[in-house]
């Protein structure tokens, strides 16, 4: 009979452990191991697949990121770079004695009613902005409130510094950063970066990073998603100082990938000197040997002629670009682009459109037969979804690069190691058209196999959903660590990979 006793009760703590593997397949698998060693029970058994579709969509990115056969030794990187001081934006303009008013946007800051309203009007649509505060002394004097505040906290910012510090994150990678660096953001930087001496400088550049979570309420605004505001009186990132010290840094570092962001900080300057500086950085591009791709980090602008003067300047000398939903609507409006009578996107940016916005950067002034440019790769991201878009012999491993950046923007503003399919939430669109402005195909989204691909007229597309996090820790710098790591997994083709230039 006690024999009988201990086989029904090791039956029934064997039933009761393989239970925990079938209704908790996400419980770690180590402990759920121990447990069944430790009743002798014999093998553990293999716990089933995730169930939920969030759980498979990560399983299958797992899946397909592969890395190149060809890898980046040396990545330069610059122009721009500063201090994020990140913190609530509601309290802090509380603090300043503000209160929600009317929401309306201004191309340039003057005042502190113009941050409020700035802030409340991106704040109702849940959309990150960057603008320029002109008045320096009211600028320091936010920037001292800011830095008083208890749950403020300082980070490594500027697009430049970001992308930088998250190739440095690969130890076998060498990163050489050019920027306006100031003592406070050389001792954030990660040790793995490189600053030349002639980019050190005796203060930081500062920018304020507001930040909303979703569903928090400022009077009659509600944020429909977690995002920031970011402003700042930047004059040498605005000037880009370091552009020259970052040229000539390039022949004794000799990078085998370039890249550039900044551009958008020229705002605030006068139309003579914007003429003048992207002149003089077309002419730095070329400068750059044959061959070495130069990749292109776009950000919140709002002067529709200096982002027509990139598009037709600069666009023909880079070879990729990164940019998001608001950046690529500008970019069509300001260049008279397709869908370019949309004011604005209504929620999440349609897909069709957004391809077909893609299509024709591509078409019309990226590399052909007919037209002197070196662009052939773009990688999208907004919230819910990523589209890479590449001129065909150009690239490799883009399905593994589209994956890889969509799932660090998961598990980014999750602060976590891998994906925690209970903490994400699958939010694209369930189906889409793949364009409008031609026949496009009805595409149904399935987790199981979540990068879609399609080609148009030599031009081939790559789409996955993200895993949004439901309670992100922090958004500040999603976007740069999005292009980064679909960079690290990306392989160029061509001239360069067969002079060896990359390693093995």
């Amino acid at each position: 009979m006690a024999l009988w006793r201990g086989s029904a009760c090791a039956g029934f703590l064997a039933l009761a452990v393989g239970c925990l593997f079938l209704l908790e397949p996400e419980l770690p698998g180590s402990a759920l191991r121990s447990l069944w060693s430790s009743l002798r029970l014999g093998p553990a058994p293999v716990p089933p697949g995730p169930v939920s579709p969030e759980g498979r969509l990560a399983a299958a990115w797992d899946a397909l990121i592969v890395q190149p056969a060809r890898r980046w030794r040396r990545v330069a990187v610059g122009v721009n770079a500063c201090v994020d001081v990140v913190l609530s934006g509601v309290k802090l303009l509380q603090a300043l004695g503000l209160s929600p008013g009317n929401g309306r946007d201004h191309a340039i800051l003057h005042s502190k009613n113009d941050l409020e309203e700035a802030f409340v009007h991106f704040m109702g649509k849940g959309a990150a902005a960057e603008r320029f505060f002109s008045d320096k002394e009211s600028f320091h004097d936010i920037v001292h409130a800011a830095s008083e505040f208890p749950d403020a906290q300082h980070y490594v910012g500027g697009n430049a510094a970001l992308i930088g510090q998250k190739f440095a994150a690969n130890s076998d990678l060498k990163v050489l950063l050019c920027g306006p660096v100031g003592p406070k953001l050389h001792e954030l930087l990660d040790d793995n970066v490189f600053v030349p001496p002639e980019s050190l400088q005796e203060v930081d550049e500062f920018h304020l990073i507001l930040e909303y979570q979703a569903g928090e309420e400022w009077g009659p605004y509600k944020a429909p998603h977690a995002n920031r505001f970011i402003f700042s009186h930047d004059l040498s990132n605005g000037a880009m100082s370091m552009l020259e010290v970052f040229v000539s840094s390039l022949e004794e570092f000799q990078p085998d990938l370039v890249v550039l962001s900044g551009l958008h900080m020229m705002e605030g300057q006068s139309k003579e000197l914007q003429r003048k500086r992207l002149l003089e950085l077309v002419t730095s591009i070329s400068d750059i040997p044959a061959g070495i791709p130069v990749h292109l980090e776009l950000a919140s602008m709002t002067d529709r002629e200096l982002m027509s003067s990139i598009v037709h300047q600069v666009f023909p000398a880079v070879t990729s670009l990164g940019l998001n939903e608001q950046e690529l609507l500008f970019l069509s409006q300001s260049a008279s682009g397709p869908h370019s009578s949309l004011s604005s996107w209504d929620g999440v940016p349609d897909v069709g459109m957004v391809s077909d916005i893609l299509f024709w950067i591509l078409k019309e002034h990226g590399m052909s037969k007919s037209r002197a440019s070196d662009l052939t790769r773009i990688h999208f991201h907004t919230l819910v979804y990523h589209i890479l878009a590449t001129v065909d012999g150009h690239w490799a491993n883009q399905l593994a690069a589209v994956a890889a950046g969509a799932r660090v923007a998961g598990t980014q503003a999750c602060a976590t190691e891998s994906i925690d399919a209970s903490r994400v939430s699958l939010k694209a669109p369930h189906e889409f058209m793949t364009s409008y402005s031609e026949a496009g195909s009805r595409v149904v989204l399935n987790p199981s196999t979540p990068v879609v691909e399609w080609r148009r007229e030599g031009i081939s597309f790559h789409f996955t959903a993200v895993l949004v996090c439901k309670e992100p820790i922090r958004t500040v710098g999603l976007g740069d660590a999005i292009s980064a790591e679909g960079l690290f997994y990306s392989e160029v083709m061509g001239s360069l990979s067969e002079r060896g230039e990359l390693a093995n």
